[in-house]
């Protein structure tokens, strides 16, 4: 028995020494995986006949039952009161941030792709410094490097999104093949399950496109958005709660106009229940919260790094599963898109560089006396730039 003790301590021992950083990198793949694993599952949802009301609805119920005992317990201490100010601003984040946001990635992955709702989620934190600059929230500072990398950034996610929504272009790549015979070997090697979740064919990729855009813009406004609130609510998961517990609300208040017909409120397959229990568990549970414990231990930047990542999965899975062709328009786009990203990501880095050297150079001893004023030099955007994962899609 002290033998075995002794194993078991050992083994924990080993599992606590490795090291922090390799964690992270770890935990920052498998939550690209998850979230790849998201945006096909919502496909296959939705081509399955799976309404884009009752789908958000029960995805957030969920997410909000499994953040409540959390947030409850975990946040005793931090969570301030609740009043009607803070009522009301919870609603509103949750119509941007939830009822908006997700909606429109819905109606845009219904008529586009997994993949290029992916890879036009890359322009989030472009459009997010557009509108921290158009509210104040950060200034241009174009005679600095980083000022000029996150300009080009933003003209390059810009010119991506563009180039997907305004060009579709050839068939770059068809895992189904070109002839009848590799159509029909296909068919005979892949199950007729999957073969049911292929391509939604007779959509409209534009608006398809236009309704991604939507979302990005509603997602950045999100993070803008909350900012003030967080500093005055700094609760994180009770945060997160009560805007999926308004976002379930107006869904349903949408329902009542829009999903009048009762049979579209029931699962009718395992798979539909499948896709609803991993949006509400995994994308909008587990993800939440290992993407929190990543930002707290390796920044807003090191997650966002990890964002083309979630594209290239998204696109070896949709290929596989669902038989998803590549256009030379979206191709294109999403370089372009993941090229502004790193541009932002970058120039954000060395801003934030450039803030600690010049904090170091007023606090230090030989220039303490000769500096009165304090750095001019702020963080432009205090929120992560991806989203928490309630909010995320």
């Amino acid at each position: 028995m002290a033998d075995s003790g002794g194993g078991g301590g050992v083994g924990i021992r080993r599992m606590c020494s490795i090291p922090e950083k390799f964690q992270l990198h770890m935990s920052m793949l498998a939550l690209q995986f998850g979230y790849a694993g998201f945006h096909v599952v919502s496909r296959a949802a939705l081509n399955m006949g799976i309404s884009k009301i009752v789908f958000p609805v029960y995805r957030n119920i969920l997410a909000f039952f499994l953040l409540l005992p959390f947030a409850y317990f975990l946040e005793k201490k931090e969570r301030p009161p609740l009043t009607w100010n803070f009522v009301i601003q919870f609603f509103l984040l949750a119509i941007v941030g939830i009822t908006a946001n997700q909606g429109f990635y819905l109606l845009g992955l219904d008529n586009t792709s997994p993949t290029f709702a992916s890879a036009i989620q890359n322009s989030v934190p472009a459009i997010t410094f557009i509108m921290a600059v158009v509210l104040r929230i950060e200034k241009v500072r174009l005679d600095r490097k980083d000022g000029i990398s996150k300009v080009a950034g933003t003209l390059f996610c810009v010119a991506g999104a563009s180039v997907i929504t305004l060009y579709k272009g050839p068939t770059i790549y068809s895992p189904a093949g070109t002839t009848l015979k590799s159509t029909a070997a296909v068919v005979e090697a892949v199950p007729a399950a999957l073969l049911s979740l292929g391509d939604a064919k007779g959509k409209s990729w534009t608006m398809g496109c236009i309704f991604l855009i939507g979302h990005c813009l509603s997602w950045s406004g999100w993070l803008v958005l909350q900012a003030p609130v967080l500093k005055k609510y700094p609760a994180r998961l009770s945060f997160t709660s009560y805007q999926c517990f308004f976002g379930v609300l107006q869904f349903l208040l949408i329902a009542a106009f829009v999903e009048r017909d009762p049979q579209a409120w029931l699962v009718h397959s395992g798979a539909e229940l499948f896709s609803v229990f991993y949006a509400g568990v995994v994308a909008s549970g587990i993800a939440f919260a290992v993407q929190i414990w990543c930002i707290d231990r390796g920044g807003p930047v090191f997650v966002a790094v990890y964002q083309p990542v979630q594209t290239l999965v998204v696109a070896i899975m949709a290929s596989a599963l669902l038989g998803e062709e590549f256009y030379l328009g979206g191709i294109i786009g999403a370089v372009l898109i993941i090229t502004g990203l790193y541009f932002v990501l970058w120039g954000k880095n060395e801003e934030r560089k450039f803030g600690l050297a010049q904090k170091a150079e007023i606090h230090s001893p030989a220039e303490h006396g000769n500096n009165s004023e304090p750095s001019s030099i702020k963080s432009s955007i205090t929120q992560p730039l991806l989203s928490q994962s309630t909010g995320n899609v």
